[in-house]
């Protein structure tokens, strides 16, 4: 028989291939889809099916907020979560939902409180795994032993992968949310690990893709890329966060021995409450946002705060939550790093950022 070239008349679809068409390029990529949907289910220690992809965190965690509670509940969050969290917990309150910050004491959830807010009506608990902002890893395997059976706990756990084990039976949860952009170059998917037996409702209309939880055609070359860096994280974690450790010590060391009045803002020292490639310092009195414009002109790239919140006035809602002290809040500066950042390239940073802080304190704008 002759070799026939394809030929794609199927674009109303898609460009690519649509993993919902049934001819070939459609089964192939559903292939692609569920392969790497079943990847991420063996890594997180879960059936397949509880696997729903999304857009990212975001939105993972809007329809795991928006999409279990209804007018009448009872919820409770983490105030320095990501705003995702935060502010679809206060987009539901609008709706009739009761919500609650959750108690916070010493950089842990305050379990011993958190028992006498709980309610026969208490149906979510939403918090983060790691604090995106501080690296303040919390406790929410003592969370989920606090709550009742009927209250369901939703962890953001898309911190997590590079430097804690990222399973739902390790964090307690019922729901955990998981994005690509925090493991590698993938941007535009994440996905939400919730068991079919989750009363979940879609935000939106439009399509029956996964479980009729998130209509919308699937990426499916992004699935698997996002299968894959959730792989690779695995496979080097305890590396990378053998590393980091060491790392960050000598940040710190080097940091507090060259700059007067700064603080690191992090959790209790010991029992691995904190992930170490996330380091927070506040420098009260000085303009961190000039700091990061010094530091971007010497060739390095930090924050002040998580991304979705630059245009914030009060400064860091995480640091503040952990501190009450709005002169931190409002001085910080959050330095991160991966698994291609060496020794040498932290010591650069640490130099440029003496020279920057100096030239802020002693600068003719004084």
């Amino acid at each position: 028989m002759f070799w026939k070239r394809r030929i794609y008349l199927d674009y109303a679809a898609g460009v690519s291939a649509n993993a919902s068409s049934s001819h070939a390029e459609g089964r192939a990529a559903k292939s692609m889809l569920e392969d790497a949907r079943t990847l991420i289910a063996r890594l997180v220690e879960v059936k397949s099916d509880d696997v729903v992809f999304t857009s990212g965190a975001t939105e993972a965690n809007a329809l795991a907020i928006l999409g279990l509670l209804k007018a009448g509940d009872h919820a409770l969050y983490l105030p320095s979560a990501h705003a995702s969290i935060v502010e679809n917990m206060k987009l539901a309150g609008t709706r009739g939902v009761y919500i609650e910050e959750l108690p916070i004491t010493d950089a842990r959830i305050d379990v011993e409180k958190l028992k006498k807010m709980l309610r026969p009506e208490t149906k979510l608990v939403a918090m983060d795994a790691v604090c995106g902002e501080t690296g303040v890893v919390w406790n929410t395997r003592e969370v989920k032993q606090a709550i009742a059976a009927h209250t369901v706990l939703h962890i953001d756990a898309s911190q997590a992968p590079m430097s804690e084990k990222t399973t739902r039976t390790h964090f307690g949860a019922d729901m955990l949310t998981l994005d690509a952009s925090k493991l590698g170059t993938s941007r535009g998917i994440g996905a939400l690990i919730a068991h079919r037996t989750i009363p979940l409702v879609p935000l939106y209309e439009g399509g029956g893709q996964e479980r009729g939880l998130r209509p919308g055609s699937e990426a499916s070359e992004l699935a698997k890329r996002f299968a894959a860096s959730l792989r690779d994280a695995a496979l080097g974690r305890e590396a990378f966060r053998a590393r980091a450790q060491l790392l960050r010590k000598s940040l710190i060391e080097r940091i507090k021995r060259t700059i007067p009045n700064v603080y690191i803002n992090e959790g209790p020292k010991g029992d691995n409450r904190q992930a170490p490639q996330i380091l927070n310092l506040s420098l009260p009195g000085r303009d961190t946002d000039y700091v990061v414009v010094l530091l971007d002109e010497a060739g390095f790239a930090v924050s002040t705060r998580s991304a979705c919140e630059t245009d914030s006035e009060t400064g860091s809602r995480a640091v503040y939550a952990l501190s009450g002290d709005e002169a931190l809040a409002r001085s910080t500066l959050r330095v991160s790093w991966g698994p291609n950042i060496s020794a040498r390239d932290l010591d650069r940073f640490a130099q440029a950022l003496v020279r920057s802080v100096a030239f802020i304190d002693n600068g003719p704008h004084r």
